[in-house]
C-alpha cells in the first residue's frame, strides 16, 4: 500500500508514525510546500520519499490532507481529480461542513472519507510529529454513507491501527460541537495572551511571576495563525455563538467581581466544577 501525506506536519506526520509502527513495509510519500518540512520528514522516518502532488496521487493508494481547512478547499478537488480509480482521498481537517459541500460536488464523492483526528499539540512541523499522538484519541468521521464501503473501511482500518477511536456525526454537528470544545479554547487562549503581553509592556516582572497554571491556560496561544484563522473563517457562526455565551458569562462574571457579590462568585464557580465529571469521563474512556 502506498499512503500519500499532504502535508507532512504535526498531525500528518503523526498519522504516518503511528500507521508506520503497525505496518513498517508500508509505503510513505511526503508532499510539502516547505522544502524543508520535507527533508525533515525524510529525517525523521515519517516519509520514504517527497515527490511533486501530481506524482504523489497517480501511484497512492491512500491520499491524506493533512494541511490548513482552507488549502484543503482549494486542493480537495484537483486532488479527486487525478485520484486513480479504487484509491481513498482522506481529509484531516478541523471543520468539515464546508469541506464535504466541495466533496459532494465531486463525481468521484465516493472515494472520500471525512475524518477529524481529535488530537493535536500547540506546535507544528514534522519535527512536531510523534507516533504517540493519536493512540487513545477520539476520531470523528462525517457524511459516511456518502463514502464507498471499500473506502470507508479501509480509512476506518487505518485510524483503528493507529490507535484511535471512532465516533460518526454529521458536518454540521461535528462544526457545532467543535465551536465550543475546541474552537473556542483556542480563542481564549489568543485572547488572554495577547491581555497579558498589552499588560506586560509596562510590568516586565509579569512573567516572573507567572505559574504552571498560566503556562497551561495560555498553552494553545502558540498555536500555528496560519492554521487556525481558516478555521475560525469557515466555522464563522457557530464559533460566533459560542462566543457570544462565552462573552455574556465574562460580563457576568466581571459584574459580580465588581458588586463584590461573593456568594453568586461561589455558586458560578461551583456550578462551573461540574466540568471535572465531564473531564473525568473523558479520560476513563
Amino acid at each position: 500500500m502506498v499512503v500519500s501525506i499532504i502535508g507532512v506536519g504535526l498531525l500528518g506526520g503523526s498519522f504516518a508514525l503511528a500507521v508506520r509502527e503497525k505496518y513498517p513495509k508500508m509505503h510513505f510519500i511526503g508532499v510539502d510546500s516547505s522544502v524543508v518540512n520535507g527533508q525533515l520528514a525524510l529525517a525523521k522516518g515519517i516519509v520514504d520519499e517527497v515527490l511533486p502532488l501530481a506524482d504523489a496521487v497517480a501511484q497512492s493508494t491512500v491520499v491524506v490532507l493533512a494541511i490548513p481547512v482552507n488549502v484543503i478547499i482549494d486542493l480537495l478537488p484537483t486532488v479527486l481529480d487525478q485520484l486513480p480509480a479504487g484509491a481513498t482521498v482522506i481529509d484531516l481537517g478541523s471543520t468539515k461542513e464546508l469541506i464535504c459541500g466541495v466533496a459532494d460536488a465531486h463525481p468521484k464523492r465516493a472515494q472520500f472519507v471525512a475524518a477529524h483526528p481529535m488530537a493535536g499539540t500547540e506546535n507544528s512541523g514534522p519535527g512536531a510529529a510523534f507516533r504517540e499522538l493519536l493512540p487513545g484519541k477520539n476520531l470523528i468521521i462525517c457524511d459516511r454513507e456518502k463514502s464507498n464501503p471499500d473506502s470507508l473501511i479501509l480509512a476506518e482500518s487505518l485510524f483503528r491501527d493507529a490507535g484511535m477511536k471512532l465516533f460518526y456525526m454529521t458536518p454540521q454537528e461535528h462544526d457545532l460541537h467543535l465551536a465550543y470544545v475546541s474552537h473556542l479554547s483556542h480563542i481564549s487562549a489568543f485572547a488572554l495572551g495577547l491581555t497579558v503581553l498589552e499588560k506586560e509592556k509596562d510590568e516586565q516582572a509579569i512573567f516572573d511571576m507567572a505559574s504552571t497554571g498560566f503556562s497551561s491556560t495560555v498553552r494553545l496561544a502558540k498555536s500555528s495563525p496560519q492554521m487556525w484563522a481558516p478555521i475560525f473563517d469557515q466555522n464563522r457562526v457557530n464559533v460566533s455563538d459560542a462566543l457570544a455565551a462565552y462573552i455574556e458569562f465574562l460580563q457576568q462574571f466581571k459584574q459580580v467581581i465588581d458588586d463584590q457579590d461573593v456568594v453568586t462568585s461561589l455558586d458560578f464557580m461551583q456550578r462551573a466544577n461540574v466540568i471535572r465529571r465531564v473531564l473525568d469521563g473523558i479520560e476513563k474512556r
